[in-house]
């Protein structure tokens, strides 16, 4: 959770420094650019990352497959950010192709380095990439903070790039100590087609692009305000997203421990549970929150993203548990998760839209909790034929 507040924090940092040193203009190409570096980041992170958390296997096996994860995604980005940089920079030098092209030359920096967490993550060794990531905050904000005042979208990336590259570095050379002696890494073993990230990948693009409809259905067809407004009240449960995180990357190698599938679960149902009181206990804390703090936080928006709060913390309850299940889930049987994953994003834009309709913005709200409360319920209900299937194994 340490890991993933400093990275989440790293983030922050980064917009909050490259918004005070651009202008507008500049910022707004900044923006473009870093969104789609968000969009590769969870991509890699499904295919490689979360692939990774649930190897299983002798400690030289595990070596060897940290060792593979990495290259492959030192070799996979490398690839990717020069046909993105050839790209951008065929289309024009300024504005966003720039920053596009600057992306394309650190993309192999910052999607390795994101990667050997989950490396860690397997290892059992999560305070490496906590150092790792401490070091990537430590260089990067004041980099980015020295910058004058006007800089480029293209030089702001870069700076932001190659800031992580000491990070890089250390935890690269941590890996290499610790899993020395492993037999050869094989990284074109991740191209295989039963290599579980194709479909966690899927799932990625899947849920990303099922929230990104839905919040544009609402916007063109019902209210730009309805969307500022979930925009708001989802932002601060920010918190809750860092912890679901954490569970996504690090919950895998902690429930290989308990012995046996029905440990297991009970460990997952332990961990809803307590998320879930987590989130009803923020939830409580924002609504008791003073206007006038509220509004610094949220400016205008506050006033009736304030009104969502209920139902809002409601539905990071029910992600609480979804999340755990799902956790269960690809311990149990990875292969499980797609076909819920599929029905119940789309399910969720259904019960967004249609709760809009007959409640507004706060009937889409509860729309999204309804979803939110729908996918954990099935995730759990195969999470238990699943256990019911283990128990007669």
């Amino acid at each position: 959770m340490a890991d993933q507040g400093v990275a989440a924090l790293t983030n922050i940092a980064v917009v909050v420094c490259a918004a005070r040193q651009s202008t507008a203009d500049d910022f707004a190409s900044f923006a473009v650019v870093y969104t789609v570096f968000t969009l590769l980041l969870g991509a890699a992170g499904a295919y490689v990352g979360q692939a990774l958390v649930l190897r299983r296997g002798t400690d030289r096996q595990l070596h060897r497959h940290a060792r593979a994860s990495a290259l492959f995604t030192l070799g996979a980005s490398a690839a990717v950010g020069a046909v993105l940089a050839l790209l951008a920079l065929a289309v024009s030098r300024d504005g966003i192709p720039a920053g596009l092209t600057a992306l394309g030359l650190v993309l192999p920096i910052v999607l390795t380095q994101d990667t050997l967490r989950y490396a860690f993550s397997l290892l059992g060794k999560p305070h490496l990439a906590l150092i790792g990531d401490l070091l990537r905050l430590a260089v990067a904000v004041p980099l980015l903070a020295s910058q004058p005042y006007g800089t480029g979208a293209d030089r702001m990336i870069l700076v932001w790039g190659l800031s992580a590259l000491p990070a890089l570095l250390l935890t690269a050379a941590l890996l290499a100590y610790l899993t020395r002696g492993a037999p050869g890494a094989r990284p074109l073993k991740l191209l295989d087609r039963r290599h579980l990230g194709r479909r966690f990948v899927l799932e990625f693009g899947v849920g990303n692009a099922a929230s990104q409809v839905a919040i544009i259905l609402l916007g063109v067809l019902a209210s730009p305000l309805a969307v500022g407004a979930l925009r708001g009240a989802s932002t601060l449960f920010g918190p809750m997203n860092v912890l679901f995180n954490s569970a996504t990357g690090f919950g895998p190698p902690l429930l290989h421990r308990a012995p046996g599938a029905h440990r297991q679960a009970r460990a997952a149902v332990l961990a809803g549970a307590a998320l879930a009181a987590t989130a009803a206990v923020w939830a409580a804390v924002l609504l008791v929150l003073p206007d006038a703090a509220g509004r610094a936080l949220l400016g205008d928006t506050w006033t009736v993203a304030r009104d969502l709060l209920t139902a809002t913390g409601s539905q990071y309850a029910f992600m609480a548990f979804g999340t755990c299940g799902l956790l269960l889930l690809r311990v149990l049987s990875p292969r499980a998760t797609l076909p819920v994953q599929v029905v119940f994003s789309a399910l969720s834009v259904v019960c967004l839209l249609v709760g809009y309709a007959l409640g507004g913005i706060t009937g889409a709200a509860w729309g999204l909790c309804l979803g939110s409360a729908a996918k954990a319920g099935a995730v759990w209900l195969r999470g238990s034929v699943e256990l019911r299937v283990a128990h007669r194994v």
